[in-house]
């Protein structure tokens, strides 16, 4: 499942690349790193949060 999720967030990264996906804050070519970025903080958060609740 995460190769899928890692598969799928390189694949809107090219998109972005190629066509702005026109988002709020995505709507330049060189906004592509935000996508890389706001997936690296929900992976820390869904890390933490399995650290804490499932002991």
């Amino acid at each position: 499942m995460t190769k899928l999720i890692a598969l799928l967030l390189i694949l809107a990264m090219a998109i972005q690349i190629i066509k702005p996906l026109g988002y709020p804050g995505l709507r330049r070519r060189m906004d592509f790193w935000k996508i890389a970025l706001i997936a690296f903080a929900i992976w820390a958060v869904a890390l933490l949060a399995r650290d804490f609740l499932v002991q």
